[in-house]
């Protein structure tokens, strides 16, 4: 009986907890650039958000990822976790 254990991360829109393949992880690098990380292995602040429209669309209208990353968040990162969910749904 091997019991992995499975590591757990909290969706910063939604505060569920999920694992960390259900979620997405958004970085920010030293230098400030904000990306999208789906190795989840990137250096810099990450925060998880469920690759779900209404959560993404959740915390770019309440500035959830900005506050989290304490930085701007440009529209692009949103544009490319809008592609990436619509990729997941299918």
């Amino acid at each position: 009986m091997n019991n992995r254990k499975i590591p757990l991360r909290k969706c910063v829109a939604t505060g569920e907890m999920k694992t960390k393949k259900e979620l997405v992880r958004v970085v920010r690098s030293k230098e400030g650039d904000v990306s999208v990380d789906l190795t989840g292995k990137k250096n810099g602040r990450g925060a998880y958000i469920t690759l779900d429209k209404e959560c993404i669309l959740l915390a770019k209208k309440k500035n959830i990822l900005a506050n989290h990353l304490k930085t701007n968040i440009n529209d692009g990162v949103y544009e490319e976790l809008l592609q990436l969910a619509e990729k997941e749904k299918q």
